[in-house]
């Protein structure tokens, strides 16, 4: 099969995903536009560059709907030849649409494509789409749906997490994302600017200083709706009778934020490199893409990962670097219990707690952030890793060139 590499790689700056945000007024298919101009821009695409745009999005209706990786393709300057195709796998959606691009050029269909995601988490709010795994009661029941935050605790229960050991995370996500952003360690952000080519943001917005003193004076985000009766922490004992009750720990504090933002990386051949004089960054080595239990729902990065290593023929203390994303402190703290990761290497530069996690263009923004901090740190392997909703988990493993 034939390599496919990764060339570049852009994101836009997270905003703050509220009315109040700073990218509230720009839109997800500008906010698309804008990372595939700066991708045609930094890499000289002209014509028709590209098989095709493979775009993440997970609330398709209203402005995001009717196909918006083809809208994106036409708001921005990209040839109208090239087409656009909007995917959704809940919040690894911005990754698997880089998965599913690098295996069509492996496979041999086209030379190179663009692919990544966005969500304008202030413009759609999360859950406009509906969806029968809530709201069809036979399937609501026979998979015991639980909100992903109530998941999150489960987990937290299940596997010995208190609230100190998620808020202690969440602290240092904080303090990890400070620290690059001060040190400008996040090179694959772009400006977003406006008509006239006025600045509106560049750079995250959410950051903030916090403690665990602070994060202590926060309620429980889900223990209402977990004890009202009946409630989902009786759905989950159903589903869980040795646990004798489910622990409450996650809130605003020690979860990632709802975010506006998009990004976008250019993958092709060997071939389309030397045709358009572009120098690879890293090889994508290994993607893999699993289904897991529904109820806890966010313990996908651990089998998703193990089927990524095996996949590439490699072990766990063969990466040198992690990206897991921050859905819930306790996802992380999961990941890292299930394989005794070094925390050094975990998210370095923080993570979504911190930033936020604009649901369909993350998992491109954390392949980016892998990709940049591979090459600042001069490591030579990464991989990036999300839970997914419903139970699913994804994973990439880059490898430098």
């Amino acid at each position: 099969m034939t390599d496919a590499f990764i060339y570049d790689a852009v994101r836009t700056p997270r905003g703050k995903g509220k009315k109040d945000g700073t990218l509230h007024e720009v839109t997800a298919v500008r906010l698309s536009a804008l990372a595939l101009n700066a991708l045609k821009e930094r890499n000289n695409l002209d014509g028709h560059a590209v098989e095709d745009v493979i775009w993440g999005n997970v609330t398709q209706v209203g402005e995001q709907g009717a196909c918006l990786a083809r809208s994106s393709v036409l708001y921005s300057d990209l040839d109208e030849r090239i087409p656009g195709v909007s995917i959704n796998r809940f919040c690894a959606s911005g990754l698997e649409a880089v998965n599913m691009a690098a295996n069509q050029v492996k496979g041999g269909a086209g030379e190179a494509y663009i692919a990544g995601g966005v969500e304008s988490m202030s413009r759609v709010p999360m859950g406009m789409d509906g969806g029968a795994i809530a709201a069809d009661p036979y399937l609501a029941m026979k998979a015991y749906f639980v909100p992903q935050g109530i998941s999150a605790d489960i987990i937290a229960t299940e596997y010995g997490f208190g609230r100190d050991d998620c808020d202690a995370y969440a602290v240092e996500s904080q303090k990890r994302a400070a620290a690059a952003r001060a040190a400008k360690r996040f090179k694959s952000i772009i400006p977003v600017k406006d008509q006239n080519g006025l600045e509106i943001m560049a750079e995250d917005e959410m950051i903030r200083e916090t403690t665990m003193q602070t994060l202590g004076g926060l309620n429980p985000s889900f223990k209402a709706m977990g004890e009202a009766m009946p409630g989902f922490d009786a759905v989950a004992l159903l589903k869980y009778p040795h646990l004798e009750r489910i622990n409450h720990v996650h809130h605003a504090g020690n979860s990632s934020g709802i975010a506006d933002g998009s990004a976008a990386v250019l993958i092709g051949n060997k071939e389309f490199g030397e045709r358009h004089g572009l120098k690879p960054r890293a090889r994508i080595k290994a993607t893999s893409k699993v289904g897991t239990d529904p109820t806890i729902m966010l313990t996908g990065p651990v089998p998703a990962t193990e089927r990524v290593l095996a996949a590439a023929g490699m072990s766990f203390g063969d990466i040198d670097l992690f990206e897991v994303n921050e859905a819930f402190a306790s996802v992380v703290l999961r990941f890292i219990q299930a394989f005794d990761a070094d925390t050094d290497k975990v998210n370095v530069n923080g993570g979504a707690i911190a930033m936020g996690h604009p649901l369909g263009g993350t998992g491109a923004m954390i392949l980016g952030a892998l990709l940049d901090e591979m090459e600042r740190s001069d490591k030579e392997t990464g991989l990036a890793t999300l839970c997914i909703g419903s139970g699913m988990g994804a994973a990439t493993i880059l490898e430098r060139v």
